[in-house]
């Protein structure tokens, strides 16, 4: 985001050997999965000022589709409204909204990051074991997810994410920040796709913070060329 001008997890016993390399291939089946389905995705980020009232808004929904070889596709639904005052939406912005908010850490990518076991703890009743992920190295242009996962203890499927879109860009003119956040995610036909993301973070400018509130909602996720009904598991 560009301006204009720990988790209290619970210690438990040691985890199933390779938990890192059974998460990742569980979240690489989720992601091929998720690749035959589309859904529509809506942001809305807020400026908020200093009593708590909205000062500017950015608003947008697409439709979100995958060809039959996986490739992705994006169509606005509308046009997108900005009444922005003082940020800017950026390349990485968008780029984080695509790819690290709803972050998937499949087996590809688990050799740029390290994994260290944190510990269990619930997620609405459910068991759950906590990782603690942050990038090894990270080249230029690259955009990486820095924060912890909730791992559903029964298949090795992420329930739950929290972070940071890394790095912060600060140069000599010019600052991109960007926000912590939280990703949870509902069953869909047996695998937890991303439903929600929200973020609710003051970004320190040197000019100055600017509190920003960010919803994004993944909805709608229709398989296509299937006969059955997609459904919610509560």
């Amino acid at each position: 985001m560009l301006i204009a001008a720990g988790t209290g997890a619970i210690s438990a016993a040691e985890p199933p050997s390779n938990l890192a390399k059974r998460v990742a291939a569980r979240e690489t089946a989720t992601a091929e999965e998720r690749s035959h389905y589309f859904y529509t995705q809506s942001v809305r980020l807020q400026e908020i000022d200093g009593r708590g009232r909205q000062a500017g808004e950015y608003t947008e929904t697409r439709e979100v589709i995958f060809s039959p070889t996986g490739e992705r596709t994006e169509r606005f639904v509308g046009q997108p409204q900005s009444h922005l005052r003082d940020l800017v939406m950026t390349p990485e912005d968008f780029a984080d909204i695509r790819d690290i908010q709803p972050f998937v850490m499949t087996s590809d990518q688990l050799w740029n990051y390290d994994v260290d076991y944190k510990g269990e703890e619930p997620v609405e009743g459910t068991d759950c074991w906590v990782l603690r992920i942050r990038p090894k190295h990270i080249l230029s242009g690259q955009r990486l997810f820095d924060g912890m996962l909730w791992v559903r203890q029964e298949d090795f499927s992420v329930l739950r994410s929290e972070g940071q879109a890394v790095p912060q860009i600060i140069t000599g003119k010019k600052e991109n920040l960007f926000p912590r956040f939280t990703t949870t995610r509902k069953l869909v036909n047996g695998y937890l796709f991303p439903t929600v993301t929200s973020a609710d973070d003051t970004l320190h400018f040197r000019s100055g913070p600017v509190r920003e509130k960010l919803t994004i909602r993944y909805n709608d996720y229709r398989r296509f060329g299937a006969e059955t009904t997609i459904t919610f598991d509560k």
